[in-house]
């Protein structure tokens, strides 16, 4: 195990509900109905992507997509500053793979710009040499583009590689860019079938240990 890719949103820092109040705060002050039956289906979307879904259910004309979508980011950074919080797990985790000497790095679907905010607010940033955002690519999960472009940047091959990823779309990409995925699903939905895609499955980041990284990467 040479190199170990985190997902960011809802893995290492619990900001889904930040993402859920600025999608509501921002495309509501533009006139869209925000429900949370659609909210559900934009949840794995990139930013742009949730802005393009909201003009499309419910178009306004006082501001551009792009405005609105600066609007959303933020607003994430602003909570995500001022109220983010680690996830449990995260920092023994990382000092772990840094004192083995395992490479770490970031694939994320979120805006490059939030990504900074995240590592500053949990005080983590020296232990990644490498992240990236679906704003580098042409696609953003669950096509695996994010992690090959994580993957070049470290100088690492897939096949020496694990990520941890909470989301389907996440395990997803991990995999179409070759790499073993371990998800750490969100506790209601941990039983979900979905996750079964994953060749492992963790509560949560503390549950993880070098060796089982070994073993997994000596699975064919």
């Amino acid at each position: 195990m040479q190199a170990v890719i985190f997902d960011m949103d809802g893995l290492l820092i619990d900001s889904e509900p930040f993402w859920k109040q600025a999608e509501y705060d921002v495309f509501s002050s533009v006139g869209v109905e925000v429900t949370s039956e659609l909210t559900a289906l934009t949840a794995a979307m990139t930013t742009r992507e949730v802005t393009e879904f909201w003009f499309a259910k419910q178009p306004w004309y006082d501001a551009s997509l792009e405005e609105v979508e600066n609007r959303v980011v933020e607003r994430v950074k602003y909570l995500i500053e001022t109220q983010g919080q680690a996830m449990q797990g995260v920092h023994d985790l990382l000092n772990s793979l840094q004192q083995a000497k395992v490479k770490i790095g970031l694939a994320t679907n979120s805006p490059k710009d939030i990504i900074p905010s995240v590592l500053q607010r949990l005080n983590i940033a020296d232990y990644f040499m490498a992240y990236s955002s679906a704003d580098e690519v042409s696609q953003g999960k669950p096509a695996p583009d994010v992690y090959q472009l994580t993957l070049e940047k470290l100088g690492i091959e897939a096949h020496q590689c694990i990520a941890f990823e909470d989301s389907l779309g996440g395990i997803k990409a991990a995999l179409a860019a070759g790499i073993k995925a371990i998800a750490i699903p969100h506790p209601d939905e941990f039983d979900h079938d979905k996750f079964d895609l994953a060749p492992h499955k963790l509560k949560n980041l503390s549950e993880f240990n070098h060796q089982l990284g070994k073993t997994l990467l000596a699975r064919s």
